[in-house]
Order: structure tokens, then sequence, then C-alpha cells
């Protein structure tokens, strides 16, 4: 598969090749190889890249109003993938200057068989980032520089190769995984089949853990236990403090699922798992016992990729709600206790997170729309297309089969008062929060399909080549 989809599908074994090679034409962004119809809009009228037959469309009773955010509040920690336990950071100060303080390497970076996965964390004034294989590094916030470094790829996961490195078994094939830190740890999870926890100060390892599958998403912290769901679509849970797996949960196998992962969400007692099935399942983080369960999947169907009904982006947790959405279309708001809808779905496909804030709910598409949404009502206050003069044509071999691309989007993060995401041109773009106008840009240095983490007054992004970014 092209390594610079990040969003590549991962073809079971009860997808045949021919399958594999329709899904991947059909890949968005207009990155699978072959030329996306497009519509054309007539003067003075816009329509809508969405591709299902229910269309968005803004509320009339919500034209010309404007709606309430927070201010920004310090970010002193962001231990989670998504910042914390709940997914959710609101408004964070980071990056007022919006200017880049420095760039380090911190490893390998991503290629035909390693991929840079992990979403950064930072905790004690270090930023703590995976890289492609599987090497942990401690990052000094401040200056860059590199405190410690951990492997934890297994001593005995050894690598075939035939003549002159190729056939056989090819180098990082454990891609994926992620960290999230906690009680003065960072926990990793990796596709190598294991669970690790490092001291937080040294790298040390403290514990490891064997699993039976590999795991590509992240890992959540929380009340002394690590969550986590692995590619078999197995909710695992560890005590932190030694690594004893506790009770687990199967979902629904999948056998095609994207390659972007994600992680379950937490608050008391009470965690939220995503699965590539589609399914958003509730448990009691003590017991396991499932709560509720809600399938996030349409069943309508426009193309090959449309029967992908991963939930790629991370599902939040916000006053009493679980914001999700999943690959296939349908974007929910569900009662925490009960699971029942807050409002009706919206026919949104995404993988990325939702970022519920203030009044509204922000939500990008994986056709590259943002979208705010009254997080009371469902209704919509209006939609942009962030890939508005991006759109470009790559001719492929010898000038055959060419192809429109369009970048792919990775947020949103709302940092003093800009709406900031990164895409896999390399940019690091600000938004207006209110209008969705294009405030500021910066370029990373290479593509990027992590969204920003904030910490400590800055912004710190992870490219696919393993550069770190720190932006102030």
């Amino acid at each position: 598969m092209n390594r610079v989809l990040k969003v590549a599908l991962l073809c079971g074994l009860a997808v045949t090749v021919a399958s594999c090679g329709t899904v991947r034409r059909a890949l968005p962004f207009g990155l699978g190889g072959a030329e996306q119809p497009e519509a054309v809009a007539s003067a003075g009228t816009r329509i809508s890249i969405l591709e299902f037959e229910q269309q968005l469309a803004p509320s009339a009773a919500l034209s010309g109003r404007d709606f309430f955010l927070p201010g920004p509040q310090a970010a002193t920690a962001w231990t989670q993938p998504g910042g914390t336990a709940e997914n959710l950071v609101e408004h964070a100060i980071a990056a007022p200057d919006f200017t880049v303080a420095w760039r380090r390497s911190i490893g390998v970076g991503s290629s035909r068989n390693r991929q840079v996965m992990a979403p950064v964390i930072a905790d004690g004034n270090r930023i703590f980032v995976l890289d492609g294989e599987a090497s942990v590094a401690a990052v000094d916030a401040g200056t860059g520089a590199i405190a410690w470094k951990t492997n934890i790829k297994p001593a005995e996961d050894t690598r075939r190769s035939g003549w002159f490195g190729m056939g056989g078994r090819s180098d990082g094939g454990g891609f994926g995984g992620g960290i999230a830190a906690g009680a003065g740890r960072v926990f990793v999870a990796s596709g190598y089949r294991t669970v690790t926890a490092l001291d937080q100060a040294t790298g040390a390892v403290v514990w490891t853990t064997p699993v039976d599958v590999p795991i590509h998403g992240a890992p959540t912290f929380s009340g002394g236990r690590v969550f986590v769901v692995d590619v078999e679509n197995q909710l695992l849970t560890f005590d932190a403090a030694t690594g004893q797996q506790a009770w687990t949960f199967r979902g629904i196998p999948e056998p095609a699922r994207l390659m972007r992962a994600s992680s379950p969400a937490v608050t008391g007692d009470t965690v939220v798992a995503p699965f590539s099935s589609g399914e958003l399942t509730a448990f009691r983080a003590s017991t396991g016992q499932a709560v509720w369960q809600h399938v996030l999947s349409r069943t309508s169907r426009t193309s090959a990729l449309s029967e992908i009904r991963d939930i790629a982006g991370r599902p939040v947790i916000s006053r009493g709600t679980v914001y999700a959405i999943s690959h296939s279309g349908v974007l929910s708001a569900l009662d925490i206790r009960s699971g029942e809808p807050k409002w009706a779905e919206l026919p949104i496909g995404g993988v990325n997170a939702p970022l519920p804030v203030g009044d509204v709910v922000y939500v990008v598409s994986k056709e590259g729309e943002l979208t705010v949404i009254n997080r009371e009502t469902g209704q919509v206050y209006w939609t942009r297309d962030l890939n508005e003069g991006r759109v470009r044509q790559e001719g492929g071999f010898l000038g055959f089969w060419d192809r429109t691309v369009r970048p792919v989007w990775s947020g949103p993060l709302l940092a003093s008062n800009r709406l900031v995401l990164t895409n896999s041109d390399g940019e690091l773009v600000a938004f207006d929060p209110k209008t969705g106008a294009q405030t500021a840009s910066l370029k990373l240095g290479g593509p990027a399909y992590l969204a920003p983490a904030a910490y400590n007054g800055a912004l710190y992004v992870l490219t696919d080549k393993g550069d770190l970014v720190s932006i102030r």
C-alpha cells in the first residue's frame, strides 16, 4: 500500500486481492491512483463534496448567529493521545506568536514498512514521542534536547531477508502503537505485540506484557489502569503498576480497517471503546461490565471505501456526552450513561476526533470539510472546504493516469483563539474559529498526519519524517 496515504486500508484475509485494488482506487483525497470525479459549481453556487445521499446544510435558524467559545487556559500536561483521558482539551494557551521555535529529529520516520502513528504526549517538561522503529524518546520541551531514548522492540524479534535484502520478512513489520503517561511512567503499546511501562525519568523498562496480536492504537491511562484496543477489536486492560492483564472484551472481528487507529476515552468508572466494526461500547472500567453499545454505521454505500466502518477518530467525552465519528459516515452525540442519542446522527464520515468546545462541536470530514455544529441541537452553523486552493493534479506513469490529490487533515485543536490543523502537505494551518477563514500557516518540513499537542504555551507536531517541531 502507498504509505503516503496514512489512512491506508489494511485488507484482511476475507478481502480478496482484487477487492483490495478496488478499494485502493477509491481512497479519499484523490490519493488512490485514479482520478476522482468532481462536480463543478456554477457561479455563486456551492456544491458539497460530501458523498452521501443525505446532505448537510447550514441551519437557517442559526444563520448569522454567534456562538460562545471559552477563553484559552494553560495546558500544563498532555499525558494522553487526546490530551486527557476524556480525549478533550477545549481551548489551550499555545503558540500565540505562531512561529517555529525549533525542529529536532527524534528517530526513524515512515517508509514502506514503517509508520509514525503515535500522537505526541507531554509531562514534566518533557515531550514523549514514538518513532517508526518502536523507539520512545523523551525530549526537553524547551530546547529539543533528547533526555533518553528506549527501543521497546522485543529482542527475539528478528527480520529475515532474501538476496540483497529482498524477499522474506521486511524490516519494520511491527509498526504502529502509541504512548500515554501517568503515575511516573510512560505506557507504550506496539505492533510488536507488547504493552510496556517505562520509567518517565530514565526510560528504564519497568514491565513488559506480551499480547496475542499487534496493537496499532495508543493506550489510555486512567485510575491505575491502562486501556488499549488491538487490531482484532479486543479491548485489553492492564494494571498500571504491575502490567498484569485484567479483564478483556472481544468485539466483532472486522476484515478491513484503517491504518490510523483510535484510543478509548475514560471518565470516572466508565470507559468508551471504539472498534473498527463501527461499534462504540461503554464499560465499567473496574469490572469490564458492558453498559451500552451503539453502532456508527450507515446502511447505504456509495463506494467500496464507504464499506469501512472503522471509528478511527478518538471518541470524546464532554459534559456527560460522548461524541464519536465513523469512517462510513456517522457523527453521533450519545448520553454517557445510557448511550441514547442526544440528537439525530449527522452524515459526516471522518478519521479525526470531534472537538466539542463551548456551544459547538468542530469536526473535519475525510473529504476535508470543516463543519461547526450546535452541541445542543445538532444543527449546522457553517461548513468550510479546507482544501480550497490546495487541490492539485499529479501525473502517473509517463504522464498517464493523472489523479486529483487533496491534502489529508488532522485535528482540529483550539489554541490561543485559533483553530489549528496539520495536513499531508506539511503545513500547520490556523483558521478563525468563528468564521472558518484561514488566518496563518507554517511549513513543517514534512507531511504531518498527527494532530498537534499543546503544552506549556507551545504546540508540538511530529512529522511523518520523524521530526518534532515546536511552535511558539
